[in-house]
């Protein structure tokens, strides 16, 4: 049986974790350093650490900051955040990622996505996509939320699979940072409309609600932040407490 997967996020700016809520008003979390390998040795399945400003700024992911994040986990890394040729993709990738998350760029360029998915392989590639509702319909946003695009969420998440992209890392802008719970009725859509893996973000607020995504849509992953970096929920009394749910995950 594939267990369920539960992800820690790093949000980083300027070097240090942050969070917010709804992609504004972001607070300090602590060092990428030493969370990393905190949620490492608490169970995490999987790291996802994302250069939040690196696209809005025009600079590439700080890659001595992964190389350090890399050093002290021995699980599946996950790094996005000014992406925006193959090259870096390499660069991070020899840095010691284990996937790259592509989001902005992609949308400008979506011949990235069928580019680097043919140079490194569909495993190595996450669409990230953030999406938020506007007049009964979920929109692609871009550059950390800032921008509204034309693009449809769901049409989207499909061009990303058959371009080539091997999972979807989907982020709700209306739950991010609010601990309501995931956006469910959207997930529930996404994962019957793709063949790849969908991890949920956005919205973890408490154990339940983990539970309440695994039970009613097909996502493989849950990500999670804010819950996670101040010590609000652990990641072994999750892990136990979806077990005992009939959710596998793997302690």
């Amino acid at each position: 049986m594939i267990t369920k997967r539960i992800i820690p996020c790093l949000d980083v700016k300027e070097g240090r974790v942050v969070k917010g809520t709804n992609f504004i008003n972001l607070r300090d979390a602590g060092s990428a350093v030493e969370l990393a390998e905190r949620y490492y040795n608490e169970g995490a399945d999987e790291l996802v650490f994302l250069d939040i400003t690196a696209s809005e700024e025009k600079r590439k992911t700080l890659l001595k900051l992964v190389e350090d994040v890399a050093s002290v986990i021995r699980i599946p890394f996950t790094v996005g955040g000014g992406i925006s040729e193959l090259n870096d993709i390499d660069n991070l990738l020899k840095a010691g990622s284990d996937k790259v998350s592509l989001n902005t760029q992609i949308v400008y360029n979506p011949e990235l996505i069928t580019r680097s998915a043919k140079q490194f392989g569909s495993q190595a590639i996450v669409a990230a996509i953030d999406v938020k509702k506007t007049d009964n319909n979920y929109k692609v946003f871009v550059k950390g939320g800032k921008e509204e695009t034309d693009k449809s969420g769901i049409e989207w998440c499909r061009e990303c699979e058959d371009r080539g992209a091997g999972e979807i890392l989907l982020t709700s802008m209306d739950r991010d940072g609010t601990k309501d719970g995931y956006d469910n009725g959207f997930l529930k859509i996404l994962c019957a409309s793709v063949n790849i893996p969908v991890i949920a973000s956005g919205g973890a607020g408490a154990k339940e609600h983990f539970l309440t995504t695994f039970k009613e849509t097909n996502a493989d992953a849950c990500l999670a932040a804010s819950l996670f970096h101040y010590g609000e929920l652990g990641i072994k009394e999750l892990k136990e407490y979806l077990l005992k749910n009939n959710i596998p995950v793997r302690i």
